[in-house]
């Protein structure tokens, strides 16, 4: 049986009729991380913690990213459990010398990025945009903008010449309407949305997928101004085909899917994991 890592490769330079070399794999297997470095910004709670809980237990070797030591230390407790397998380094994604800390630190540890989650994310401004001031802005784009841009395109680099890789955006719901309140995430978040394809439409040829997930409401931190208000909660949840809020292990298969060789036909997705809101 080819290696799965081999079959990558193979998928990776573009030859005819891969799925030939697919065949002989079970659908566990396609869908293991085993072999694979994934970094995950934004990966010491909520939506990050419970994709990267979820890469360990895929197999995956993980490095993941907080603002503050003390989440980094937190998430590191909670994922303790794995051990070896696992890195967390302070670094604060909106600056340049951190995110170049952050790519040194992990690839000296485990090698070459062959998964990229851009999750890490802020909102620091509710409110119409014509209220906004500059620097809610400037912070907001660093951090949900401007930070994936910077990493996934040096992460990229090293992927096309490892034979190929997986980068996945975490966008949001956000970025397809216009959401009330969010005027600034929104655009950020659209952005985003089309830096995923931008990117998945360059270095396809080169091995690269890149997609983006776009979450409805989720019960995290970030969000909690949301959920916490009865009357919003209840607007929003009438919206959703479903009718509830969402948990943050009901991003982690999602990213699962797009990290591993499961998705090898999938570039440029915007995979909607929101309960049926958009709908």
């Amino acid at each position: 049986m080819i290696e799965s890592e081999t079959v990558w490769a193979l998928i990776a330079r573009g030859l005819p009729a891969p799925i030939q070399y697919l065949k002989g794999f079970t659908m566990s297997s396609r869908f293991s991380l085993a072999g694979k470095h994934a970094l995950i910004t934004g990966g010491t709670r909520g939506i990050g913690l419970a994709i990267a809980e979820g890469f360990l237990e895929a197999g995956a070797q993980v490095t993941v990213c907080g603002r503050k030591q003390e989440g980094v230390d937190g998430a590191l407790e909670t994922l303790s459990a794995h051990g070896e397998k696992l890195l967390g380094v302070a670094a604060h994604v909106g600056k340049q010398e951190d995110l170049e800390q952050l790519l040194a630190a992990a690839t000296d540890r485990f090698g070459t990025v062959n998964v990229l989650v851009n999750n890490a994310g802020t909102n620091p401004f509710a409110g119409p945009i014509i209220e906004s001031e500059h620097w809610a802005w400037d912070k907001t784009m660093d951090v949900n903008l401007r930070a994936p841009y910077v990493l996934s395109r040096e992460v990229a680099r090293a992927m096309v010449a490892a034979g190929g890789g997986s980068i996945i955006n975490m966008a949001s719901v956000a970025g397809l309407t216009a959401s009330p309140l969010q005027a600034i995430y929104s655009v950020s978040k659209a952005g985003l949305i089309m830096l995923t394809k931008v990117m998945a439409s360059e270095l396809g040829r080169q091995g690269v997928r890149v997609n983006c997930i776009c979450p409805g409401l989720i019960k995290t931190q970030l969000s909690e101004a949301l959920w916490s208000n009865p009357e919003l909660e209840k607007a929003i949840t009438d919206q959703k085909a479903l009718g509830r809020i969402g948990t943050v292990d009901e991003l982690a298969g999602a990213a699962i899917y797009l990290a591993s060789d499961a998705s090898s036909f999938t570039t440029g997705a915007v995979l909607q994991v929101d309960g049926g809101m958009v709908i």
